[in-house]
């Protein structure tokens, strides 16, 4: 079956910030959704959408319509409107993937599922980054170099403020000495989510093939296996068990 994706960014930087831009000239969606056709090809189906457009591009048709929904975000949290963020929690709390990437850890939708801050240590000194596996097994994993490296990268340190994760797929470490965990799993109702920090906007991060590799497996582990719906409150007949 074909998974619908759709790919979610500020795309502020990248109409702002003309250095960004050349980095990311399709926009950090764009270079995103690249990747993900370039190694899903015919599985998947690949949408984009941004803060500017009509309701964030997060309308309910659009969501009942995705499988998995990746979301890019930094300076513009604040200007995601709340309705459109019950519309993703409910969502996936009904069965929806959701993979939030790099400083995505603040968005609103993010710390709502969590019910933490999701703060963490942080410096961006362009420091190398090693993403190393620690759940070789896991789906997230399969195919993935250990140690990833990126070459120049912000550096996100401990503490996170997140709940225990389910899986902890990746922890990075950072010339400066600090790691982090920066590849971890949660489930919310019946939703699969998945952080992945690599990724600041002042570095071609998102064309690096291995962490393309980690995004599409990712996409793969969240889409849901069985049909969305919310869990809900039942009243069963009482049987005999016997």
């Amino acid at each position: 079956m074909t998974i619908r994706a759709l790919v979610w960014n500020e795309n502020v930087h990248e109409t702002t910030q003309e250095e960004i831009r050349e980095i990311y000239p399709d926009g950090i969606h764009g270079t995103i959704a690249a990747g993900l056709r370039d190694l899903l090809g015919d599985d998947v189906e690949v949408r984009t959408a941004t803060l500017a457009d009509p309701e964030h591009g997060l309308t309910e048709e659009a969501l009942r319509a995705t499988d998995v929904l990746l979301w890019w975000g930094h300076i513009a949290h604040d200007r995601v409107s709340d309705d459109a963020v019950r519309r993703v929690q409910e969502q996936v709390l009904a069965g929806m993937g959701l993979i939030v990437l790099h400083s995505g850890h603040f968005s609103k939708i993010f710390t709502r599922l969590l019910g933490t801050t999701c703060s963490l240590a942080w410096r961006n000194d362009g420091e190398r980054e090693l993403v190393w596996t620690t759940a070789p097994g896991h789906p997230i994993a399969e195919g993935v170099e250990s140690p990833i490296v990126i070459d120049r990268q912000e550096m996100y340190g401990e503490h996170f403020d997140i709940p225990n994760p389910d899986d902890q797929v990746f922890i990075s470490s950072f010339a400066g000495g600090e790691v982090f965990r920066s590849g971890v799993t949660f489930t919310r109702g019946r939703g699969h989510i998945f952080y992945f920090s690599p990724g600041d906007q002042e570095y071609p991060v998102y064309f690096h093939p291995q962490v393309r590799r980690v995004l599409a497996n990712a996409v793969r582990w969240a889409a849901p296996a069985g049909e969305r719906r919310l869990p809900e409150v039942s009243n069963p007949q009482r049987r005999d068990w016997r």
